[in-house]
């Protein structure tokens, strides 16, 4: 298989910041924060989009296309940089991006912002999955970690600044500007990026071609219907519908994963495939949480939306205290992960309590504490499992990292708001959606101790 391939002379004391890797660290890192920002961004003047263009009847789709587009763009892009390198992906990522952008900026209709949407998130799925795969690719194994920090980082301007500063451009010159103003920084993460980044002209050969059900789009596009059914079903009424529909999402979607992911991960089985089960438990137990945390404040602890954002920013800022920590001191990487697991347990403990009995700001600092463990976790398994990852392998390793990201993140969300819906805003409703993502910090424990690279007694 070919792979990109960067022209460099390495020593020990290149940092990421040093001139061999500054404007490939500074591209990585705009690119990171420019899906930040439109993700957090967008989330905050969504309502008053969808009121402007009459959306509000199908409003959850204004999220769920682009989530559900992050799933074909990661899986594509991921298989594609291991038989053409990183470049083409990621450039046609951006593109891909930046005009839907466009789309969504300048949407006359609900339906045309929905197209833009779905394009953005094939974009971002792309780029995510390059940010991971370049790492592996172009950095030696002991700066790594640093980079991984640095991508944490790279969330954490948008989480304090962008719903302010989409709410002040949206105020200011409407919220079309929100989209429109991503093309000039999209460019420019571009020009950081793409330059020095190319396929050799020789190399080894591409794989055999696969027989059609197992080919990437197949599988991606049978995973975003399996998953979008399943979520689609849990929301009817009527269990006569429901469990068929149901079942049938879970089928499909799991018949599809297990293509597009590394063998042995619905079994966990030691070193990369227990990675990515990491990722989707790590993301499964802080964004699951995080996602029910304001809603939480303010309906049961009657918290202004100001109050309850604290606990959001908060979790941001020791995430990358946490990332920093565990890349300061890069030892044993499956301890740490466990150890990682086990703080955010504790946050999600403290957090449900404040959340259930108060006071409301002791969430707050619960999910301080959880942002640290995730930080810690995170960090730790990114670097061991991209580590282990042979270098024709980082797309599709790295795009199975980010699937299960959004995966984790679409299920616990959706079951959780399906839980709230149904239950309505009440203790119990919440209390089994913390039990839940604690119950999966205890399964993340267990299984941190699989992400090491095997051993010659296995």
């Amino acid at each position: 298989m070919t792979r990109t391939t960067v022209t460099r002379t390495t020593t020990p004391d290149d940092g990421v910041l040093s001139p061999t890797y500054r404007a490939r660290t500074l591209g990585i890192v705009l690119t990171v924060s420019l899906v930040a920002f439109e993700s957090l961004g967008v989330a905050t003047i969504l309502p008053d989009i969808a009121r402007h263009l009459d959306g509000l009847g199908s409003y959850g789709w204004g999220l769920a296309a682009m989530m559900l587009a992050n799933i074909v763009g990661t899986v594509i892009a991921g298989h594609s940089a291991d038989r053409r390198g990183a470049r083409p992906p990621l450039m046609i990522g951006l593109v891909v991006f930046a005009l839907g952008c466009v789309l969504a900026g300048s949407a006359p209709s609900w339906p045309l912002f929905l197209l833009g949407r779905f394009a953005q998130g094939l974009g971002v799925g792309a780029v995510m999955a390059m940010a991971y795969t370049l790492i592996g690719l172009v950095y030696p194994e002991h700066l790594r970690a640093r980079m991984f920090a640095l991508l944490s980082s790279a969330w954490t301007v948008p989480s304090l600044v962008g719903p302010v500063v989409a709410a002040a451009v949206t105020s200011a010159v409407g919220w079309r500007w929100t989209f429109l103003l991503m093309l000039p920084l999209t460019a420019v993460a571009a020009l950081l990026t793409l330059p020095g980044l190319h396929t050799p002209a020789h190399g080894a050969q591409d794989s055999p071609a696969l027989p059609w059900w197992r080919r990437p789009l197949v599988n991606s596009v049978a995973l975003t219907a399996g998953t979008g059914v399943l979520l689609a079903a849990l929301d009817l009424r009527g269990l006569a519908l429901l469990v068929p529909l149901a079942l049938v999402g879970f089928v499909l979607a799991v018949a599809a994963l297990r293509n597009v992911t590394p063998a042995g991960t619905l079994t966990a089985r030691r070193g990369v495939a227990a990675g990515v089960v990491v990722r989707f438990l790590l993301c499964a137990v802080y964004f699951g949480t995080e996602a029910f945390l304001p809603l939480g404040l303010t309906e049961l602890q009657h918290l202004s939306a100001f109050e309850a954002g604290l606990g959001l920013s908060a979790g941001a800022l020791t995430w990358v205290a946490g990332s920093a920590l565990q890349a300061r001191w890069d030892r044993d990487r499956a301890t740490a992960v466990a150890v990682g697991f086990t703080i955010l347990l504790a946050g999600v403990a403290v957090l449900g309590y404040g959340v259930l009995a108060g006071p409301g700001l002791l969430a707050v600092l619960g999910w301080a504490v959880g942002g640290v463990g995730m930080g810690i976790a995170f960090n730790a398994a990114t670097t061991e499992t991209l580590g282990q990852t042979p270098a024709e392998q980082q797309g599709a390793v790295s795009a199975a990292l980010q699937l299960a990201q959004t995966l984790a993140t679409a299920l616990i969300s959706g079951l959780g708001g399906v839980l709230v819906g149904r239950a309505g805003s009440v203790p119990p409703a919440f209390l089994a959606i913390f039990l839940t993502t604690g119950l999966l910090s205890l399964a993340g424990v267990v299984v941190a101790r699989r992400v090491g690279a095997l051993s010659t007694r296995d």
